[in-house]
């Protein structure tokens, strides 16, 4: 069964350092992705696909994913035929560029699921736009009718790719956020999932990026430092004072509309249809975080 999240934070781990996967694994992360692409030297690309998949059939505390080389490399489709099994919830696909990228990795996906004796459609796959020619066409590749359900932000490439400045304020990427966020919605697709924060030591400034990505309609954030888990997870996690201010709007509103009322005001704040809806969204969401945590 596929998981319906939360998706809030998403740690990597190198696939090839077995104690870090194995300390990765009992953190408090939504996701934890075992890497075979940045984080792993060429020379053990191959040897730490076994290593990854064994991993993950093990104890852990949330999800956890395969990040695979990229497409065009020469190590992408042994990888998708080594991880695609019993035990994985889903991969990550870097530099993705092209609807016809996601739909050849989908149609292989499905092929192996098949082979593996797999529901076909159970295995997740979650791209990473990350270069300028992925965020011009991430509007047909979040629409490419695929198992896709959600599309990812890597800043670090892209930034190389654009020749940007990353700045600690992130403004010269809020371009690219803002056109997957507006792709992704489009599309019909989940929020998307932003950016790591590189600035390890800088735990505040995580946490403003999670802030801010979360006011422009992202789910969650990729990490990768234990200590970027829980800014992250607050930041996307409702806080009590929403939660309460939801469950008022929503007992109002409802008393409302039964005498023929769609617009109220509660406490002076403005409620009609969308807020509520609003609302609702946010109380679904700390039953996910709610239903994790037993």
């Amino acid at each position: 069964m596929i998981s319906e999240g939360p998706f809030r934070s998403w740690l990597f781990a190198p696939g090839n350092h077995p104690r870090r996967v194995e300390k990765a694994l009992s953190l408090d992360a939504d996701v934890v992705i075992l890497d075979l692409e940045d984080a792993v030297a060429v020379a053990e690309k191959s040897a730490t696909r076994e290593i990854a998949v064994t991993a993950l059939q093990g104890r852990r505390s949330g999800l956890g994913y395969i990040r695979v080389n990229a497409y065009d490399t020469s190590f992408c489709y042994d990888d998708i035929c080594t991880v695609i099994t019993k035990g994985v919830d889903g991969i990550i696909l870097p530099k993705v560029e092209t609807a016809e990228q996601i739909k050849s990795i989908d149609w292989l996906v499905c092929q192996l699921e098949r082979n593996a004796g797999l529901p076909v459609g159970r295995i997740d796959i979650m791209p990473i736009i990350e270069t300028g020619l992925g965020v011009a066409n991430v509007q047909v590749i979040a629409a490419a009718n695929s198992r896709i359900r959600r599309l990812s932000f890597g800043a670090g490439d892209y930034s190389k790719d654009m020749r940007l400045n990353w700045s600690l304020d992130e403004s010269e990427i809020s371009h690219a956020r803002a056109e997957i966020a507006l792709a992704s919605r489009a599309a019909g697709l989940e929020p998307p999932v932003d950016t790591v924060w590189v600035h390890v030591n800088n735990t505040e400034g995580c946490k403003r990026s999670a802030e801010r990505v979360r006011d422009m309609g992202y789910q969650g954030k990729l990490c990768i430092h234990p200590n970027q888990i829980e800014p992250v997870n607050t930041a996307f996690t409702p806080s009590d004072e929403e939660i309460m201010f939801s469950k008022k709007i929503i007992a109002a509103f409802d008393e409302a509309e039964a005498s023929g009322l769609a617009s109220i005001q509660v406490d002076g704040y403005f409620v009609d249809y969308p807020i509520v809806d609003q609302a609702r969204r946010t109380l679904t969401m700390i039953k996910k975080i709610q239903n994790k945590s037993t």
